[in-house]
């Protein structure tokens, strides 16, 4: 039995399609898509790959991007030799992966990843193929290769499901994803609720697309999508967060998140992230933030994740910190067991690596301080290394309401002010005067030059 289980999961075996797809061969005149518009290194290897003896085609977002007449982030291949007969073709390149093995190929700075054509297995077809999946119809394995119509039909969208052959500068569509991307409409691949259950986070897969793409989910794909969402508990919190990820960094995460909140799929992902949305100043606070993040990535500037979930964590934080003062703490270890608290809870539901904590921790505990603005404190700010990020928080704070814009355009003056002015602001706050030593020594030490583009949030840090 575990021999032909392990045979069944890593041999070639191609079983007859079950599918009802009809290929359509869809020439250069009717997609416009060149050659050259692939990186040099992903047609190398495609390139390479067929002069071995074997197909090689560029498939998934990139060929559906470049229809869309968007910049493909990667360009992926599939083929149908062997993680194995790929490895031997490149020196420069490695198999990787535990649930289906691929193989990363190295080309200079650029990595690009090739699979090997997927195979269907049903339990009819074979009886051991029922270790491949939990008890809700997850796929825990699935190294069954196949022949490239299977590879379509295992695809998650129609959209994602089309082959690009560089040589030829034609695409293979079997599932009419060519029509679906035309009409600009999101349909999965198969029964939708089969679909889901074999990988839950096809859920948050399909709002992430359609919000992204400007393209409409299909009726029989979005009908279970709200009463599945349960489904993603089973998820691995890892995989939860690095879809996450891609949806807060896609430049449609407003959209993407109003969406998920619409169908159902925000609970349990970000805590009580239902709740925020629905408060005035969390709701104005998120919204702010999501649509100047999605700015600076259609403008290519650079984000930090750490800031992102600093944002969408922080009203959290911030009840938990009011209840506890209520309750008699004091403001200090209030907060510090505010931020222990929730990055705690949602470290269980998300898995945000830690080492993105610091840089939470940071901002959050910056925020306090900037509402001491006599003696050396402001001066002391300056220098910490988190100071931007956390001040462009700040800023986010004043501009959605939960703090006097007051307090955001006096640090703007200060930031922009010499040092005799920076003196001047600070005598004219309350607060413990500083000698005249301490000040000209502090002169020394300090330039004017500290922070500036104070518009856009999302600091690197």
């Amino acid at each position: 039995m575990i021999r032909k289980f392990l045979h069944q999961v890593f041999s070639r075996k191609t079983p007859a399609s079950t599918s009802n797809s009809t290929l359509t061969v869809i020439p250069l005149k009717r997609h416009g898509i060149r050659r050259h518009q692939i990186t040099p290194c992903a047609l190398k290897i495609a390139t390479q790959i067929q002069q071995a003896g074997f197909s090689a085609y560029i498939v998934g977002g990139a060929v559906r991007d470049l229809l869309l007449g968007l910049t493909p982030k990667d360009f992926d291949i599939a083929t149908n030799a062997t993680p194995e007969e790929v490895h031997h073709i490149f020196r420069r390149s490695r198999i990787i992966g535990r649930r289906f093995r691929l193989v990363h190929v190295m080309c200079g700075a650029e990595t690009v990843e090739v699979s090997t054509f997927r195979g269907s297995s049903t339990e009819e077809d074979d009886p051991v193929s029922i270790q491949l999946t939990d008890q809700h119809g997850r796929l825990l394995h699935d190294n069954v290769f196949g022949s490239q119509e299977e590879d379509a039909a295992r695809r998650d969208f129609t959209v994602n499901a089309l082959f690009y052959d560089p040589a030829k500068e034609e695409i293979l569509d079997y599932l009419k994803g060519y029509e679906d991307i035309k009409a600009k409409k999101l349909r999965i691949i198969g029964d939708p609720v089969q679909r889901y259950r074999e990988d839950p986070v096809r859920l948050l897969r399909a709002v992430r697309l359609a919000s992204k793409l400007g393209l409409q989910i299909e009726t029989e794909t979005a009908r279970p999508i709200g009463d599945l969402a349960p489904l993603l508990h089973n998820v691995p919190p890892s995989r939860l967060f690095d879809e996450m990820l891609k949806l807060l960094l896609s430049g449609y995460a407003l959209p993407c998140v109003i969406e998920l909140r619409a169908r159902g799929l925000h609970h349990g992902l970000l805590p009580m992230l239902d709740v925020i949305l629905e408060q005035p100043l969390g709701e104005r606070f998120i919204t702010i933030a999501l649509k100047n993040t999605d700015e600076r990535i259609r403008q290519n500037k650079p984000v930090s994740p750490g800031f992102l979930f600093a944002i969408l964590l922080w009203h959290e934080v911030l009840s938990r910190w009011n209840t506890l003062q209520t309750a008699g703490e004091k403001p200090a270890p209030a907060l510090f067991n505010a931020i222990d608290t929730i990055l705690s809870i949602q470290r269980n539901k998300l898995a945000i690596p830690r080492r993105f904590d610091a840089v939470i921790h940071e901002i959050w505990t910056m925020q306090p301080r900037f509402e001491a603005r006599a003696g050396r404190k402001p001066l002391r700010m300056l220098t910490h290394p988190r100071f931007r990020a956390a001040f462009d928080f700040m800023l986010l704070r004043c501009e959605s309401g939960e703090l006097d814009t007051e307090l955001g355009v006096w640090w703007k003056t200060f930031l922009s002010a010499d040092n005799a002015q920076r003196d001047t602001m600070l005598s004219n706050q309350p607060g413990p005067k500083r000698s005249k030593r301490r000040r000209s020594r502090k002169k020394a030490t300090l330039s004017n030059d500290t922070g500036s583009d104070t518009a856009n949030p999302d600091t690197q840090s």
